[in-house]
């Protein structure tokens, strides 16, 4: 049943007719055939918590690909459930499903389907316009935030998945998968092992923890490669802004680097410069992950709150790099 209903022309009307998770209440246990994964470093998304699921076609696999998302066959599902916690730095503890997002690779290309959880947390109902909640919660660092949470509708999904006239996926690549997983092995390994990749190398590339023990720009271009270059590259939504954040892109210009931004307004908070070396209180690019206000603020979806742990990475990293001149 769950091929034909991935394949089927309409998406179902409520997310257990998929068959990815043993019963269809939140936090049931993915069904056979379903795999669980993560990202080295995830997109900040309000504070959410994120359960990611894989499902491949039995049989098929996807292939692997040095520098981009991996080609996966037709009828390929990636799944991500976004949830909160009372207190997100307990965020197991009293956690509820707010939406779960599939990706579903059709014979037409990628589309996204938003299924939106009832209260009782027993399903999760076809929501194409999207939808609101008020989430009230403790940050990681101990804040408490009141949240006007957005779940996107379809339209607002292209904004961040388009590349050129395509639709297509953003977190499962070599560099953003390779490490170790839920299940306490290389996912790499373990999507080969499970048959749903073919062609991963032993030295395959891997994006190093923004939060973690590398050096200080490694970390900080991780964060804006997950972050930001889904619309920042070639043929992605903000191409036009000449600025390119993915993590292949060797131009320190590109970064934003001592760059005048093609576009002058408000977003600019009359800052000179995307990032001026060795000062982050005059760089664009920190004005504008401070902001919350709607035009200013970037990401441009996705988000309501400043990540302030990712302002602090971005500041050290800004604030480290030689004034210019000197």
């Amino acid at each position: 049943m769950r091929d034909s209903v991935i394949a089927a022309e309409k998406p179902a009307e409520k997310l257990s007719e998929y068959g990815f998770f043993a019963s269809a209440a939140a936090h049931a246990a993915p069904a056979e055939g379903v795999l669980p994964y993560d990202l080295v470093n995830a997109l900040f998304s309000d504070y959410a918590g994120k359960h990611r699921l894989v499902y491949v076609p039995k049989g098929q696999s996807a292939t692997y690909n040095p520098d981009k998302v991996f080609d996966f066959p037709v009828g390929s599902v990636l799944i991500k459930t976004f949830a909160f916690a009372p207190d997100m730095r307990k965020p197991g503890e009293g956690e509820r499903f707010i939406e779960t997002r599939l990706l579903i690779h059709k014979a037409k290309g990628w589309v996204a389907y938003p299924y939106i959880w009832n209260k009782e947390q027993t399903e999760a109902v076809y929501s194409p316009v999207g939808g609101r909640q008020q989430i009230e919660t403790v940050s990681p660092e101990g804040k408490a935030l009141s949240i006007d949470y957005a779940v996107p509708n379809q339209n607002q999904c292209k904004e961040c998945h388009s590349l050129g006239k395509d639709f297509v996926p953003i977190g499962p690549s070599a560099r953003n998968l390779n490490h170790v997983g839920p299940a306490g092995v290389n996912q790499l390994v373990s999507w080969t092992e499970h048959g749903i990749l073919t062609g991963a190398p032993v030295d395959a590339p891997a994006a190093p923890l923004a939060y973690g023990d590398a050096a200080l720009g490694d970390r900080a271009r991780a964060w804006l490669d997950i972050n930001c270059a889904h619309c920042h590259k070639a043929g992605g939504g903000a191409s036009n802004s000449g600025l390119f954040l993915a993590w292949n892109e060797t131009d320190p210009t590109g970064w934003g680097v001592h760059k005048r931004p093609t576009a002058a307004g408000r977003g600019s908070g009359q800052n000179l410069f995307v990032i001026e070396p060795g000062h982050p209180e005059q760089s664009i690019l920190l004005h504008r992950m401070e902001s919350v206000e709607p035009g200013v603020l970037m990401p441009e979806l996705g988000r309501t709150v400043v990540d302030e742990k990712a302002v602090a990475l971005i500041h050290e990293w800004i604030a480290a790099m030689p004034p210019v001149g000197q």
